[in-house]
């Protein structure tokens, strides 16, 4: 249970610099925030595999490219909106709130923290590309040519 809160606490901290409210809140609310979210959500929410994107996926969803903008321009998933996973919270006006919506980096972690601070905030449509672009580029059900 100790272990539990000290990572709550800290996750908190963590969260604080990204999502204004919580930098005004006090912190044992931040807490119970993310811990009633964390309570409530099933093992695989939030995330999708690459070979769950078939065309009628791909075709219906938004992708946001959390990466650095080089790497964004040397390739992406087509389609995809350019969006550093630092600056997700600050441009919240550019995520769609409608429809589905998958963050992806290179390997999924730190699009993971992009998605885990925009469910947090309330987004309950975007999930993270398990395994990333790499993953999409050698799994994905559909891959446009």
């Amino acid at each position: 249970m100790q272990e539990t809160q000290n990572f709550l606490r800290a996750l908190a901290i963590l969260c604080a610099s990204w999502v204004p409210w919580t930098a005004m809140a006090d912190q044992d609310v931040a807490i119970e925030v993310m811990s009633e979210y964390l309570m409530f959500q099933e093992y695989e929410s939030g995330i999708i595999m690459p070979q769950q994107i078939d065309q009628s996926i791909f075709e219906s969803v938004h992708f946001i490219d959390t990466r650095d903008r080089a790497q964004f321009e040397a390739g992406s998933i087509p389609g995809a909106v350019h969006i550093e996973w630092r600056q997700i919270l600050d441009r919240l006006e550019e995520i769609p709130t409608e429809g589905k919506v998958i963050l992806f980096c290179n390997t999924g972690s730190l699009s993971a923290q992009a998605t885990f601070a925009l469910r947090v905030a309330g987004y309950e449509n975007v999930v993270v590309l398990q395994s990333g672009y790499q993953g999409w580029r050698e799994n994905a059900a559909y891959r446009p040519e």
